[in-house]
C-alpha cells in the first residue's frame, strides 16, 4: 500500500524507514479538442528524456504514479515525467456523457499533451485503462512512443461486464447494487475522494463498444513491457495479448492483484531496467 514505510533491522528491533514523499505540483490545463480541461503534471529537468505517465480506471495520476514511488523512481532515474489525468479523473474535467469517452478521445487527449509540452518522442507508462489507451497511442501515432511499460492491459471489455443501469441508479438516488461485480466497481470509484461516479459511468458506457479492444491483429511495433499480477484475474488474457506484439516481453507481477500492482516494488525495477 501507499504511504507506508519499509523495515529496517537496528540493533534487532523493527523500524519503520521513512518514505520520502514527492511533491504534487499544481496541475498544468491542457485544452482537449472538444475544449475539456486535462491536467497535467511535470518533474524533472525539461531537457531529459521523458516519460509519460497514465492511470487506470477510477484512478489519478497521484494515486497510480506519485503515492506509488513511481514518479520519485524515475525522477531519481534522470527521467522527465509527465503525468496526466485521464479525462473523467483527477482535477481534469468530467463529463457525464458517455459520447465524450472514445478511445480515439484519449489518445488524441496525449497528442495534445505532448505537442503542447513540444515533447516527440516519450518512454510510455501505463496502467490498465492508462495501459490500453497507450497500446492504441503506440499502434495509431508511433513516432511519440519509443517503448512502453504496459501494465495491467485488459483483454476484452472489463467494464463491458459493469450492469450501467444499477451503477446510474445508485449514483442518482442511492439505491443498493446487487450486482458483485458493479459493486466492486462502485467501490473502486469511490475509493479515490475527486472521483465522480457519474463521469465514471459515462466512461464505462462509452468504452463498452466500439474501439474499445486492443487488436491483436494490430499490435504495437515498439519495445513493449508487459506487466501483470499473479493474482490478477486477466493474467492469461494479458499473457495471450503480450505475446501478440512483436518486440513484447513479459512479467508476472509476484503476489499481486490488479488493484495493487501499480505497489509493487518488482514491477517498478522492472520498467526501471526496461526503460534505461
Amino acid at each position: 500500500m501507499s504511504g507506508t514505510g519499509g523495515r529496517e533491522q537496528n540493533g534487532g528491533m523493527d523500524v519503520v524507514a521513512p518514505i520520502l514523499r514527492t511533491e504534487m505540483p499544481h496541475p498544468s490545463y491542457i485544452m482537449s479538442a472538444e475544449g475539456y480541461q486535462i491536467a497535467t503534471y511535470s518533474w524533472g529537468e525539461p531537457d531529459a528524456d521523458t516519460v509519460l505517465a497514465v492511470h487506470g480506471f477510477a484512478s489519478s495520476c497521484r494515486d497510480n504514479w506519485v503515492e506509488t514511488g513511481w514518479v520519485r523512481a524515475l525522477t531519481g532515474a534522470g527521467y522527465r515525467v509527465i503525468g496526466v489525468d485521464q479525462r473523467g479523473h483527477g482535477l481534469s474535467d468530467k463529463p457525464h456523457d458517455a459520447e465524450a469517452y472514445s478511445m480515439a478521445a484519449f489518445v488524441a487527449d496525449l497528442i495534445v499533451v505532448l505537442d503542447t509540452y513540444l515533447v516527440d518522442d516519450v518512454r510510455y507508462l501505463g496502467y490498465s485503462l492508462g495501459a490500453r489507451v497507450g497500446w492504441q497511442l503506440a499502434v495509431d501515432a508511433p513516432e511519440h512512443v519509443g517503448r512502453a511499460v504496459l501494465g495491467g492491459i485488459p483483454d476484452g471489455r472489463p467494464l463491458g461486464r459493469l450492469r450501467i443501469e444499477q451503477a446510474r441508479a445508485y449514483a442518482e438516488q442511492g439505491t443498493p447494487v446487487e450486482d458483485p461485480v458493479t459493486q466492486n466497481y462502485v467501490r473502486l470509484a469511490e475509493r479515490v475522494h475527486d472521483n465522480d461516479l457519474r463521469a465514471l459511468i459515462g466512461l464505462a458506457e462509452g468504452m463498452r463498444f466500439g474501439d474499445a479492444d486492443p487488436d491483436p491483429e494490430r499490435p504495437p511495433v515498439q519495445p513493449v513491457l508487459f506487466a501483470t499480477g499473479s493474482e490478477d484475474a486477466i493474467l492469461e488474457r494479458s499473457r495471450a495479448l503480450a505475446a501478440t506484439a512483436p518486440n513484447g516481453t513479459f512479467l508476472e507481477i509476484p503476489g499481486r492483484h490488479h488493484f495493487n500492482a501499480p505497489g509493487s516494488r518488482a514491477f517498478r525495477d522492472a520498467a526501471l531496467e526496461f526503460f534505461a
